[in-house]
């Protein structure tokens, strides 16, 4: 999974700000932003959400959010009341609205309080969108983190939405953050359903092995946005990126290890349990490419056209048991989205 979101600062609870968040169709005071305790989603997990960031007042890959958002209610069983254009609007009036130049986006949908009958085809669906100030993860700058890896692992995608940025496949990223936080690590490791490595909490995972990069498939994560557009990347700069799985003994090969996602961007990992890794050339060049990237057009996509192998659906037809890989000849950047 991609996207986590940034922890509030602990004077500014996110229910008690000033400001306006979009509910469906109208601005809302912020602290009327409500929903209601019987509503569906709050109660079987069946919630929907992007994670999006703004640089210099334009959010990067919005379109691609916007049309993961519509894709992943869809793979949930219910249809958002508004089109993938109609959320870029909404979004970009938020982030107009609370002034931002850097921050964050919060886009959410969820089935309402009409009923608590488990197959509600038929209930109300509502779409909010908060923004907000939030710079970086770390205010002290960039650092290496360390992993715990976790008892939790990612559900195989025959039996869970896993293509879908559901609220229900992120409580297992929220007990995993929470036993590895309390182990004194910064985020967890998860592996896969096979005992495969997987991602973090919240974000892809890569590995720098023989000066090649090495991810695992997205066949049982999400495929994200800033994991395509660093693949990409990395492409561009003569990286040859392989996509197949990885045993956890394969850290022992590996002499970077990072993250990326929304709210990590590119994040180095500095030790995995009792392994440690150096911070190291690949990902510092690839964070750089990735900070000139995001600021360099206006919601990052007018250089960038979206295709088909890119589309939010795109991990549907990701390659669950072969290893690939492609030189920097072979593609460009992919369009990313989410």
């Amino acid at each position: 999974m991609t996207g986590a979101a940034p922890a509030p600062a602990p004077t500014a609870p996110l229910a008690d700000r000033d400001g306006v968040i979009w509910l469906d169709g109208a601005f809302v005071p912020w602290r009327e932003a409500h929903l209601h305790v019987l509503s569906h989603g709050l109660h079987y997990g069946g919630s929907v959400f992007e994670g999006e960031r703004v640089y210099d007042g334009r959010v990067f890959k919005l379109h691609e959010h916007s049309e993961r958002l519509v894709a992943s209610a869809r793979h949930m069983g219910y249809r958002l009341p508004w089109a993938a254009a109609e959320l870029d609007a909404a979004t970009r009036e938020a982030v107009a609205a609370a002034g931002l130049t850097d921050g964050y986006v919060r886009p959410v949908a969820w089935r309402g309080g009409d009923t608590l009958r488990l197959a509600a085809p038929d209930a109300t669906v509502h779409v909010a969108v908060a923004a907000w100030p939030w710079p970086r993860v770390f205010d002290d700058g960039p650092r290496g983190i360390g992993l715990h890896t976790s008892r939790w692992r990612r559900p195989a995608p025959d039996t869970a939405p896993v293509r879908a940025k559901a609220a229900a496949l992120y409580a297992l990223g929220a007990l995993a953050g929470q036993e590895a936080e309390a182990a004194g690590r910064d985020d967890a490791l998860l592996l896969d359903h096979r005992g495969r490595l997987a991602e973090a909490t919240g974000a892809n995972l890569f590995l720098v092995i023989d000066g090649d990069l090495h991810t695992p498939p997205p066949d049982c994560v999400l495929d994200g946005i800033t994991r395509r557009t660093v693949i990409g990347l990395a492409r561009d700069r003569g990286l040859t990126v392989v996509e197949r799985h990885l045993d956890p003994a394969e850290l022992d090969r590996a002499t970077e290890v990072f993250l990326t996602g929304t709210a990590y961007e590119v994040q180095p990992v500095t030790s995995v349990d009792d392994r440690t890794f150096p911070l190291g050339e690949v990902g510092a060049t690839l964070a750089r490419a990735y900070a000139e990237r995001v600021r360099a057009a206006e919601d990052g996509t007018a250089d960038d056209p979206p295709d088909s192998a890119d589309s939010p659906d795109s991990a549907d037809s990701a390659d669950s048991a072969e290893p690939t890989a492609a030189p920097a000849a072979s593609a460009a950047g992919p369009s990313e989205s989410g």
